[in-house]
């Protein structure tokens, strides 16, 4: 087994690879089918983690296909764990207070 590290990809780019991916496929049904397919998949089956990663990259015009930008609008943006705290009547901690107003 090699351990080339030319094909060691970053987690980054396996979520952009894997967007593109669900959008390929849905590439051949109709343009409305497909921008809700993206977008019920990646809800249904993406972690808060990888749906709040999924947003910094599309925020940093990461290189997601056009159905997938297009998709965003309807994937539900997890909230922050400062703002979970919050919701829970709790004082978020410092650290995650500042990771949120980035």
């Amino acid at each position: 087994m090699s351990h080339d590290e030319d094909h060691i990809t970053s987690t980054s780019e396996k979520l952009v690879r894997m967007a593109n991916q669900i959008a390929a496929f849905f590439h051949s049904k109709s343009r409305e089918e497909g921008v809700a397919g993206i977008a019920e998949h990646i809800n249904k089956f993406w972690e808060p983690r990888m749906r709040r990663q999924f947003f910094e990259l599309l925020d940093s015009g990461e290189g997601f296909d056009e159905l997938v930008v297009a998709a965003s609008a309807r994937i539900k943006r997890p909230i922050t764990p400062a703002e979970a705290d919050l919701k829970l009547g709790l004082e978020p901690f410092p650290a995650d207070a500042a990771a949120s107003q980035k």
